[in-house]
């Protein structure tokens, strides 16, 4: 049996060694079955509430490519904490022919899952609550919940949740409230801060979110009622999200929070304070109005067509719009951090994209260059896959050939107990290489097409006329941009330089009518998966 051990822990306040003295568990139960051990699968403070974990994703993966046969465990919970997930997972290894172990309970069955997975999701709920209790414990006696916030330093030797004034720190909070009160932008505030080098919050550069946060979370400097002296606790609660294992924010109504007056904390008085939330306010409904003063009702601003791909080639920043149709780094827009202070115009950056995608790319040299190397990527593939097939079909001969020299030697009259042992592994060993036999593929009919330049070229201009008809424009934008990973915008002189990163093979693939990917672009085989750039670096060239 080829088996692998999972071990998880969940909190970061736990010693990272537990995880090793899991394995080590596991490893006593693999040698005492004398399985083999090929490897182990990890994550490292991560809550078994959500299936979303490298570790047990990449385990999941292999075992579904049939590379073992068993999964060992220290307990089921460690596989996951939510009844759903263990379920879902004990039934795609059933059906990939993989078993569980756990050290605890030996073979996992189905009423294994249904018992020990309802256990270790009300286990779950239970933390969940007692952790909840405990904070609001914590509340009720003035003391913290949470991290530690900015202008506040943790008292050693105290109680859970204590802290006391941070003066330099302090100082820097009520400088904040000061200028802005007084009209400065929280944009601007942050780059003054960082051109003096006071650093920020965990010793990062201050940026205007920072500082302005959001008004309804109670997030930001300028939001924070502990610099008033008023802990606010329960504003918002974080849900996870089953669909992506992510946490997301829900506000709680005004009579779910909790209120207590911390005046030891006290940084900020009232009437600035004051200040500071009716200027919020009043920010809050200009920006909320176009030009003429009538009312966005929550527009979300328009997404361009390159909005996400392009990044300051200096800092790494992003490039965002920065005025009328004109792109900027973000970095220095918001911080003052980077000293990019180029700017381009969004018609002239997205004309530069679709040229250098129309002509560059599709240089002489480059498509000779394409043609060759994915020509040998493909022989390659080929030629491993036909050494794989033809090593398991030797070896499932030479199985075949132990297992009637056994059967022989039994009707001869020979026989040893061990014999028994033998024929079972030989027989096990023989299945399975029927198996990885049986799920082997062959190499894919590779055809290229013999003027890809021109039919390539023909594709893009199909994209761009796409891109013109207001009728499938935000469609085939959103297609171009799945094709690019990023532009790097690099100052060269006077000019902005640009550098397309991307993969030829995929674009080649998407770009067809300029509407939507083609059905079964992607399935082994067919004319449009000789382009999928297996075994190749993202293509970059110069705008």
């Amino acid at each position: 049996m080829r088996a692998v051990v999972y071990a998880r822990y969940s909190s970061d306040q736990q010693r990272d060694a537990s995880i090793e003295d899991r394995i080590e568990v596991c490893r006593r139960l693999i040698d005492q079955q004398d399985w083999t051990l090929l490897r182990t699968y990890e994550d490292r403070a991560i809550s078994g509430g959500s299936r979303f974990r490298p570790g047990y994703q990449q385990m999941l993966a292999d075992a579904e490519r049939g590379r073992f046969d068993v999964i060992v465990v220290e307990a089921l919970d460690r596989l996951g904490r939510k009844l759903a997930d263990i379920a879902d997972l004990h039934d795609r290894l059933q059906f990939a022919n993989v078993a569980i172990h756990t050290a605890s309970t030996g073979e996992v069955t189905t009423m294994h899952v249904g018992m020990l997975g309802t256990m270790a999701q009300l286990y779950l709920s239970d933390l969940r609550e007692k952790t909840r209790r405990g904070q609001l414990g914590r509340v009720l006696k003035g003391r913290i919940p949470g991290g530690k916030a900015y202008a506040y330093d943790v008292v050693d030797g105290a109680e859970g949740g204590v802290r006391r004034i941070n003066e330099a720190e302090a100082s820097v909070v009520r400088r904040i409230f000061h200028t802005f009160a007084a009209g400065q932008s929280p944009r601007a505030i942050a780059k003054a801060l960082n051109a003096e080098g006071v650093p920020g919050p965990r010793g990062r550069p201050w940026r205007d979110t920072t500082i302005r946060g959001q008004v309804d979370r109670g997030t930001g400097i300028l939001n924070n009622a502990l610099y008033v002296g008023r802990l606010e606790w329960n504003r918002c609660s974080y849900v996870m999200n089953p669909a992506t294992g992510k946490r997301v924010p829900r506000l709680n109504p005004r009579e779910a929070w909790e209120v207590v007056e911390v005046p030891e904390l006290r940084i900020v008085d009232d009437s600035l304070w004051n200040v500071v939330k009716a200027r919020q306010k009043e920010v809050r409904i200009e920006i909320g109005r176009d030009e003429d003063g009538n009312a966005l009702n929550r527009a979300h601003r328009r997404q361009f067509l390159l909005s996400g791909l392009l990044e300051c080639g200096v800092c790494g920043a992003g490039y965002t719009i920065v005025g009328l149709d004109r792109y900027g780094c973000a970095a220095r827009r918001s911080a003052g951090t980077c000293s990019n202070d180029h700017t381009i115009r969004r018609q002239e950056i997205e004309a530069r994209v679709l040229g250098g995608l129309k002509d560059k790319l599709m240089a002489p040299d480059m498509v000779a260059a394409f043609i060759d190397e994915y020509q040998a990527e493909v022989n390659r593939a080929a030629r491993e896959a036909e050494q794989t097939l033809a090593s398991d079909r030797r070896e499932r001969a030479e199985v075949v050939r132990k297992i009637e020299a056994i059967l022989k030697a039994i009707e001869d009259g020979m026989y040893h107990p061990s014999m028994k042992e033998r024929m079972q592994a030989l027989e096990a060993r023989r299945e399975q290489l029927d198996r990885e036999l049986e799920a082997a593929m062959p190499a894919p009919s590779v055809r290229l097409h013999p003027k890809l330049s021109e039919v390539y070229r023909e594709k893009i201009a199909n994209l761009e006329e796409a891109l013109n008809d207001e009728s499938i424009r935000t469609e085939a934008a959103e297609i171009l941009r799945s094709l690019i990973d990023k532009i790097a915008l690099t100052p060269d002189g006077d000019v902005l330089k640009a550098e397309l990163h991307g993969d030829l093979a995929t674009i080649l693939v998407f770009c067809g009518d300029g509407k939507k990917r083609h059905p079964g672009a992607e399935a082994p085989g067919s004319q449009l998966s000789v382009v999928a750039g297996v075994g190749f670096e993202p293509t970059t060239f110069r705008l």
